[in-house]
Parts: structure tokens; C-alpha cells; sequence
């Protein structure tokens, strides 16, 4: 079956951006979620920025269903404008041939509610305020691993993010596109050595409601010229701009960090490059305490 054959794949992809998993923990997982059935729960109501309600069937030969649950940062689970891109990218001809089944279980009703309407976010979404689809299924608690690729009996073919990791997106859309996969799509052909002046950085004790910004600079030390694929982050409010022109041996590139925290409090975000360097992705570290400052009359 295609998910016994993505096993290996997926545990080398998970290694690589979830290391604080053991290999054999993350198999366990993946086997114990083969083709398994995902039950929905019955009175579904499907609204459009949480108001107006629509008719939305589950039917489709292919479905990716993300389930969020309200623990943590809100903000770096939704990712809601990188969920509209891989929805237009997919469905781009307006045809719907994949289904996106949304499920939110927000602890923060009204504010979820606002962070749909400030990201225009106009697919319909179901709002289980009751949790009642993860007490019918008992999804993992890792984030990366509440997103799954079912087929048209609702059983799962794959399981990961694809909007956290691109490499779960790419075999996603192979599986959806009738590609066949092999583990040739876990390396790539041209491979280059990269350097990093820093991998992590802290902004120490600041005022929550000021920006902050840094830098970290990859260095392309090996004989192939470095090709940045994609940059993900764990926050919606971390940003990073780059160039996106190939970095030709021994010459440097720039991943300019912002972070503008949402609410007093101490944080630790992750930011993923995945390029065709040898150690592909690097992983990027900023933390800080951004402090509530009250001004002085």
C-alpha cells in the first residue's frame, strides 16, 4: 500500500524537523495510523468566517483534513495564508477536486474569529467548540502529525503538514497527481556545504509591543551553487525576507529575522530553511522575553 511505502520516507523527513522524536516513536505513530479510518462526528456545521453557514460535502477521491486544537500559539498553527496558496495552487481551476476540511477548536472564540476576518480567510471552516471530532479519533498531540491526506473512504494515505514541512507538501501532491514514489524523492541530485555565522540568537528582555529584528548569514562553502527551496516558520509572527537568486561558491546570503509578539511573554520560535545543502533543513532559533513596560507619568 502507498503508506507502507511512504513509512521510511516520512521518518526521515520527521527526523530531520522534529528531533526531539525518536525514530522509533515516530514509526510506531505512522503504522498505527495506516489506513486507518478517520470518523467524523454527526451535525457538522461548516460556516464561512464563523457566520454564514454553507453546504459542504465530504465527498472527493482525496481530502486534507487539518485538525487545531486550542493549545499554544494560535497564530503558529492556523498559517492561514500559506493554507491559501497550497488551496489555490491546488484547486486552482476553482473545480474543488480536493476537499479541505477545516476543524478548529479554539479556547479564544472571538479571537479566532478576528484573526479569520484580518487573513480574509473565506473557505469554509467547522468550529468544534465541543472537541468532538479529536474525542472520536484521538489525533497525536504533536501539531505536526493533526493533519492528514484521506482518500475518498476517509482513510488516511499520508499523514504530516504539508504547511510546516514543504516535503510533506510535495509528496502530498505526488499522491493527489498519481506519481509514483520511491526514496529517490528524499535527496536531492545537486548537493553543495553551507556555513551559518549563528543558529540561534536572543533579543534578551524588550517591550512586547516593539518589533525586533535580527540577522543570520549562510555562507555557500562547497563547489555547487545553493538553491533556498522554501523558508518556513513556527509563528505567524516571525517573518524573514531573503533573496530568492542562487548563491554561487563562496559567497554569502541573508535571512533578516522580524519578530512581533502578540502578547507579553517569554517565546521560542523556529525558523526552517530547506535548501540543497548536504545538512538540509537548517534550523534557526530566536527567543527573548518580550515584557509588558509600563511608561513612567
Amino acid at each position: 500500500m502507498i503508506f507502507r511505502c511512504l513509512v521510511s520516507i516520512f521518518i526521515f523527513f520527521f527526523l530531520i524537523s522534529c528531533g526531539n522524536q525518536k525514530k522509533e516513536d515516530i514509526e510506531i505513530l505512522l503504522q498505527s495510523w495506516n489506513e486507518r479510518e478517520v470518523l467524523f462526528p454527526e451535525g457538522m456545521i461548516f460556516t464561512v468566517k464563523g457566520k454564514d453557514t454553507v453546504d459542504f460535502l465530504l465527498s472527493g477521491k482525496y481530502k486534507i483534513l487539518t485538525y487545531v486544537d486550542s493549545i499554544g500559539c494560535i497564530s503558529c498553527k492556523l498559517q492561514l495564508g500559506r493554507w491559501k496558496t497550497l488551496i489555490k495552487e491546488i484547486n486552482g481551476d476553482g473545480s474543488e477536486s480536493v476537499k479541505f476540511l477545516f476543524f478548529f477548536s479554539p479556547e479564544k472564540r472571538r479571537d479566532f474569529l478576528g484573526t479569520l476576518k484580518s487573513e480574509d480567510f473565506v473557505y469554509p471552516i467547522c468550529l468544534d467548540d465541543e472537541n468532538k471530532l479529536n474525542k472520536l479519533n484521538h489525533f497525536p498531540s504533536n501539531m505536526m502529525f493533526q493533519t492528514f491526506l484521506l482518500d475518498q473512504n476517509n482513510k488516511v494515505v499520508a499523514i504530516g503538514n504539508p504547511i510546516h514541512n514543504p516535503k510533506v507538501k510535495d509528496l502530498y501532491l505526488k499522491i493527489i497527481q498519481g506519481e509514483k514514489i520511491g526514496r529517490k524523492d528524499i535527496s536531492k541530485k545537486i548537493q553543495t556545504e553551507v556555513s551559518i555565522d549563528k543558529t540561534s540568537f536572543s533579543f534578551g528582555k524588550f517591550d512586547w509591543k516593539e518589533e525586533q529584528k535580527t540577522t543570520f548569514t549562510l555562507k555557500n562553502v562547497g563547489n555547487k551553487p545553493l538553491f533556498i527551496q522554501e523558508v518556513t516558520t513556527s509563528c505567524g509572527c516571525t517573518t524573514v525576507t531573503y533573496s530568492k537568486e542562487p548563491v554561487r561558491p563562496g559567497k554569502e546570503t541573508i535571512f533578516e529575522v522580524g519578530y512581533k509578539a502578540e502578547d507579553p511573554g517569554y517565546f521560542n520560535k523556529t525558523i526552517t530553511v530547506y535548501c540543497n545543502a548536504k545538512i538540509s533543513p537548517l534550523t534557526l532559533k530566536i527567543s527573548g522575553s518580550a515584557n509588558e513596560i509600563k511608561k513612567k507619568i
